[in-house]
């Protein structure tokens, strides 16, 4: 089993920037893709940005240009670094890994608060 842990939400301010981490432990070393999803209330769950083990990149339309999605495959860590946020962006972002053919392992999420 992977299990993820993420940390840097936080409340910030319409333009402001926030940088989440997830690690990855236990079985790691089966890991393919990892990503970031985010849940704003009321609304389902929706992709931000993929990335594969080779750091291909895939942005949903409403992060791309402000979001960067990166990886340490040493440190079995992702990265969002999150900027010019909209307060639209406010939600639950959940860090995501595949060890199959979907995304199988998920974190417990952190909430990102934008304000106006």
């Amino acid at each position: 089993q992977v299990q993820l842990v993420e940390s840097g939400g936080g409340a910030v301010q319409a333009g402001g920037s926030l940088r989440l981490s997830c690690a990855a432990s236990g079985l790691a070393f089966n890991i393919k893709s990892m990503g970031w999803y985010r849940q704003a209330p009321g609304k389902q769950r929706e992709m931000g940005a993929t990335i594969t083990p080779f750091s291909r990149k895939n942005y949903a339309d409403s992060v791309k240009g402000r979001f960067i999605i990166s990886r340490d495959n040493a440190k079995s860590t992702v990265y969002l670094q999150m900027n010019s946020l909209k307060p639209e962006d406010t939600a639950v972002y959940y860090c995501a890994a595949r060890t199959t053919e979907t995304f199988d392992a998920w974190g417990q999420g952190t909430q990102v608060t934008v304000s106006s």
